[in-house]
C-alpha cells in the first residue's frame, strides 16, 4: 500500500480544519455580531452552519482522513487502529502531526473569519461580545458540569465516527455533518459544544492576538474545559469501541 507523507497529512488537516473553523466561526459571527445581516438568526442556524462547516472540512481534508479534531485522533489511537488514514500509520510522530495541523488550521480559520467580519468586530456595539464568536463558554458556569457535558458530547461524536467503519456502506461526510448538528441540537446548550479541543483553542488564541477594538479578555480560566472534556470523551469512546454489542 502506498504511504501518505506526514507533510501531506499536515497540510490536509490545516486546510480541512481551517475551512471548518472559517465557516463555523463565520456563522456564529453572522448570527451574533451587531449590524450583520444574519444577526439574531438563532441557535438552529448556528448548529446547521457548523454541520455544513464539517461537511466542507471533511471533503477538504480527505487526503489525511479528515480528523479535523484532536479528539478524533485520540479516539482512533485508543481504539487500537493501525492507521489514521489509508497509508498513515499510527505512530507518535503522525499523532503529533495531526495535532499540529488541526490546531494550526483552527487558528488560521479563525483569523480568516475575523478578516471577513473585521468591520463588525471593530464596531463599538460589539465591544466585549466578540469572544463568543470565536470560542465556547458555559451558559451556567459550573466547572464539573461543563466538563461532563463536553465529555458526553465528544463521546457521542467519536464513538459514532468509530462505528461508521463497521457499517456496510461508505457513509461519508454528510453523516458526520448531521451527527454534529444532532449533538448541537441535543447537547449544545450548556457549553456551546466545543467537542473539539482545536476548535476552541485555535480561535481563542486568535481572539487573544488579533487587533479587535474593545474585545475584552479571552477567558483563559475556562479554556482548559473544552480541551480536557473532549479528550476524556474521546478516550472513553476509543475504549468503548472494543466492546462487542
Amino acid at each position: 500500500m502506498d504511504t501518505t507523507s506526514l507533510w501531506t497529512v499536515f497540510f490536509s488537516e490545516v486546510t480541512g480544519t481551517g475551512i471548518l473553523i472559517l465557516l463555523g466561526v463565520g456563522v456564529v459571527a453572522n448570527m451574533n455580531l451587531p449590524r450583520s445581516y444574519g444577526n439574531g438568526g438563532g441557535w438552529i442556524v448556528i448548529i446547521f452552519g457548523w454541520g455544513l462547516a464539517v461537511f466542507a472540512g471533511v471533503y477538504a481534508a480527505a487526503s489525511s482522513g479528515a480528523h479535523l479534531n484532536p479528539a478524533v485522533t485520540v479516539g482512533l489511537l485508543v481504539s487500537g487502529a493501525d492507521e489514521y488514514a489509508p497509508g498513515v500509520d499510527v505512530t507518535l510522530g503522525s499523532t503529533l502531526v495531526y495535532f499540529a495541523g488541526e490546531l494550526t488550521g483552527a487558528f488560521l480559520g479563525a483569523v480568516l473569519a475575523w478578516a471577513a467580519y473585521r468591520a463588525h468586530y471593530n464596531d463599538p456595539e460589539a465591544a466585549g461580545t466578540q469572544l463568543g464568536t470565536f470560542s465556547t463558554g458555559p451558559a451556567i458556569k459550573s466547572t464539573a458540569d461543563n466538563l461532563v457535558t463536553e465529555a458526553i458530547g465528544t463521546f457521542v461524536l467519536v464513538y459514532i465516527i468509530l462505528r461508521f467503519g463497521d457499517t456496510p456502506s461508505e457513509i461519508g461526510p454528510l453523516a458526520v455533518a448531521l451527527l454534529v448538528v444532532g449533538i448541537g441540537a441535543s447537547l449544545g446548550g450548556p457549553t456551546g459544544y466545543a467537542i473539539n479541543p482545536a476548535r476552541d483553542l485555535g480561535p481563542r488564541l486568535a481572539h487573544a492576538v488579533l487587533p479587535i477594538r474593545g474585545k475584552g479578555d479571552s477567558n483563559w480560566g475556562y479554556a482548559w474545559v473544552p480541551i480536557v472534556g473532549p479528550i476524556i470523551g474521546a478516550v472513553l469512546a476509543g475504549a468503548f469501541s472494543h466492546v462487542s454489542l
